[in-house]
């Protein structure tokens, strides 16, 4: 069975973003970019809360075609045209959306039927950014893996990564990975 992986930046006091929501903070560079295009590269699935799916949206599908496009926004462009997009909310509709599935209501259903479609394979299901969709989904105990990039900064407030935890979450580490730009890599799976 396939593990949801939660995939996202943070910083050192535990926020994904600003109290405004912003990202502004967020250290990325070649490096990062290279070892994240490794890993996702064989992925057939990704999983967005409504917000991040119009971000990506409102971008990487013409990323590609842009005249100054970096090698990242031209094999990440092709990686997102191809992979399985999966959004959670209850407000986008899947009318003329491409390559794409809403899920709207049933949560641990369908995240567990998409889990179980994807066996022998040996790809998680990253679940990029997406902080509220990322709560609901540690609420109902449907995160699987952390996949951190720990931002070398302290922002004091904003949007934090873990809340309204109910039961105590252990996890095993492994992997870590340090980045010349300061920003450190860890990796962990949950221990059920």
């Amino acid at each position: 069975m396939r593990k949801v992986i939660s995939f996202i930046h943070i910083s050192l006091d535990g926020f994904v973003a600003g109290p405004n929501g912003e990202m502004d903070w967020i250290k990325v560079d070649e490096e990062i970019f290279d070892h994240v295009g490794k890993r996702i590269s064989g992925g057939d699935t990704a999983l967005y809360g409504r917000i991040t799916y119009e971000m990506m949206e409102g971008y990487w599908p013409t990323a590609a075609d842009q005249p100054a496009a970096s090698r990242h926004d031209i094999e990440h462009s092709k990686w997102y045209s191809k992979v399985h997009k999966v959004v959670l909310s209850k407000t986008l509709k899947e009318a003329d959306l491409t390559n794409t599935t809403i899920i709207s209501d049933n949560l641990t259903d369908r995240i567990n039927e998409l889990k179980q479609s994807g066996i022998g394979s040996s790809e998680d299901i990253l679940l990029f950014g997406s902080p509220i969709a990322t709560h609901s989904l540690i609420q109902l105990n449907l995160i699987d893996g952390y996949w951190l990039f720990v931002n070398p900064v302290i922002l004091g407030e904003g949007i934090p990564l873990f809340k309204d935890i109910k039961d105590k979450i252990k996890l095993n580490l492994l992997s870590t990975r340090q980045f010349t730009c300061g920003v450190t890599e860890l990796n962990y799976i949950v221990d059920r």
